[in-house]
C-alpha cells in the first residue's frame, strides 16, 4: 500500500509539473502574456473604411464569435461529427435542407460544381479535375455572369456554356450539361433569378447561385433556397461577421452530401486543401448566431449614422456635396459618396485616398475611390471619394472624417 502511494503521488507530481492537470489549466494560461503579433512582425495595423475585401482581411469578427473560436481551440474534437451537427444546426437556423461550413465561398464554389459532376457516382470523385470526358461537365452561365471567382467552378473540369437570351438558355441543355450557375450581384444579365431555377428544373439540372457578398439583409440567407436554387454559397468573412476564411453552402441534402465526399480531409479530392478548421467551423456558427440576433433596421441605422457624422465633419470644406446611398444587392449598406469641386480642392480622389493610406493611422477607403466604375452596384467614382462605414470600430468614424477633412483642406 505504501508503495502504491507513493508511486501515485510521484506520477502526481511530475503531472503537475508538465501542467497536465485540468485545475491548473485556467491559471496557466492567464500567465500567459499576449503578444501583438502585427506589431512583432511589423505588419501595418488599418482603419477599414473600405470594406469586407479580402485583400483588407474582410470583417472583424464580434466578440462572440472571437470567444467561441478560443473555446473551440483547447478541445480536440472528431471533425467529421463536428461537420456534420454544424452543417445541421445551420441548416435548421437558415431554413435549408442541408449546409456545410466552407473554406470561403470560393471554396464552395468548387466543392458545390464537383457534387453536382458526381452525385449518385462517389467513385467519380478521384476523377475530377483531369479525367471527366465521362462525366458531365458543362456549366450553363449567362454571358453578363461571367466573373473572376468562375474559375473555382473550372476547377473542377468544367466547361462554361455561355448564353444571354432566354431562349438561348432554352436550346443550351445537352446531355452533358451538369449544372446551371447564376451570379447574385450581377449587374447585367437578361434571365432572372425565377426564370433560370424554372428552366434548369424543367431539364432536371441543379442550379447554383453564388450569393457570397448578399447580406445584409439577413432574410436572403434563406430567400435563395426557398426561391429554388439547388445549392447557394455565402462568405462566412463579409457580413456575417465569421472567420474571414470559412463560408457556407447551403442546399440541397443530396448535393450537400455529395459536395463532402470532394472535401477536406478526404484525400484525392479536388477539394482536399481546402481545410476548415474545427475553429472556424465553431466560428461560423457561432456567427449566424450572433448574425441572426441583429436585425436589418439596426444595422441600417448604425451604418448611416456613421456615415452622416463623417459628412457632417466636411461640411466647410469648399464645394462639397456629400449623399449616403446603398448599392442595391452585394453589399447592401450605407456608403457616403464625396465628390467637391476640383477647382477649389485641388488633389484627385486617387490621391486623396493614397494621403488616407499613408498617414498614421492607416486608413483605407473603398477601393472604388476615384476610379470610373465600381462593382456590385457601386457608381462611377471617377471623381468621387466613397467611404464604408460598416468595418469600423467604435470611434474610427470620427478619426476618418477628421483625417478627411485634413487632407481636403490642406488641397485648398
Amino acid at each position: 500500500m505504501t508503495k502504491t502511494r507513493r508511486s501515485f503521488f510521484s506520477w502526481t507530481r511530475n503531472l503537475m509539473a508538465a501542467g497536465g492537470v485540468a485545475g491548473l489549466a485556467p491559471a496557466a494560461e492567464a500567465a500567459v502574456p499576449t503578444v501583438d503579433y502585427y506589431d512583432k512582425l511589423g505588419v501595418t495595423k488599418i482603419i477599414n473604411a473600405a470594406g469586407t475585401y479580402t485583400a483588407l482581411t474582410a470583417s472583424t469578427m464580434p466578440p462572440q464569435v472571437r470567444a467561441a473560436v478560443e473555446a473551440a481551440a483547447k478541445s480536440p474534437v472528431r471533425l467529421a461529427e463536428l461537420q456534420q451537427k454544424s452543417g445541421e444546426y445551420i441548416a435548421s437556423r437558415l431554413k435549408c435542407e442541408a449546409a456545410m461550413v466552407t473554406a470561403g465561398a470560393s471554396s464552395a464554389l468548387t466543392l458545390g460544381t464537383a457534387a453536382c459532376m458526381t452525385v449518385g457516382n462517389r467513385a467519380a470523385v478521384a476523377l475530377l479535375p483531369l479525367e471527366v470526358s465521362g462525366l458531365k461537365n458543362e456549366v450553363i452561365i449567362q454571358k453578363g455572369h461571367r466573373y473572376g471567382y468562375d474559375h473555382a467552378i473550372s476547377n473542377c473540369g468544367a466547361r462554361f456554356v455561355e448564353v444571354e437570351t432566354l431562349d438561348d438558355y432554352e436550346k443550351a441543355f445537352t446531355p452533358k450539361t451538369v449544372m446551371c450557375h447564376f451570379f447574385n450581384a450581377a449587374e447585367h444579365g437578361q434571365i432572372s433569378r425565377e426564370d433560370w431555377v424554372r428552366v434548369a428544373h424543367a431539364h432536371g439540372v441543379p442550379c447554383f447561385n453564388d450569393a457570397a457578398a448578399d447580406v445584409p439583409p439577413i432574410s436572403n440567407l434563406w430567400a435563395y433556397t426557398l426561391m429554388g436554387f439547388d445549392l447557394v454559397t455565402f462568405s462566412g468573412g463579409k457580413g456575417i461577421r465569421g472567420p474571414q476564411n470559412a463560408g457556407l453552402l447551403l442546399g440541397r441534402k443530396d448535393l450537400i452530401e455529395a459536395a463532402t465526399w470532394s472535401s477536406s480531409p478526404r484525400d484525392e479530392t479536388v477539394g482536399r486543401g481546402m481545410k476548415v478548421a474545427k475553429e472556424q467551423i465553431v466560428g461560423m456558427v457561432a456567427a449566424i448566431d450572433w448574425f441572426l440576433s441583429q436585425t436589418d433596421e439596426g444595422m441600417q441605422a448604425e451604418f448611416r449614422a456613421r456615415a452622416e457624422r463623417i459628412a457632417a465633419r466636411l461640411k466647410d470644406v469648399p464645394g462639397i456635396t456629400r449623399e449616403i446611398f446603398v448599392p442595391p444587392l452585394a453589399n447592401a449598406i450605407p456608403h457616403l459618396l464625396i465628390r467637391y469641386d476640383q477647382s477649389k480642392v485641388r488633389i484627385k480622389p486617387l490621391d486623396v485616398s493614397a494621403a488616407m493610406r499613408a498617414g498614421t493611422p492607416s486608413i483605407e477607403l473603398n477601393p472604388a475611390t476615384g476610379r470610373r466604375s465600381g462593382s456590385a452596384g457601386l457608381p462611377n467614382a471617377q471623381d468621387a471619394l466613397i467611404v464604408g462605414v460598416w468595418m469600423l470600430q467604435p470611434g474610427e468614424d470620427i478619426i476618418v472624417a477628421n483625417k478627411l477633412r485634413e487632407v481636403l483642406l490642406k488641397a485648398t
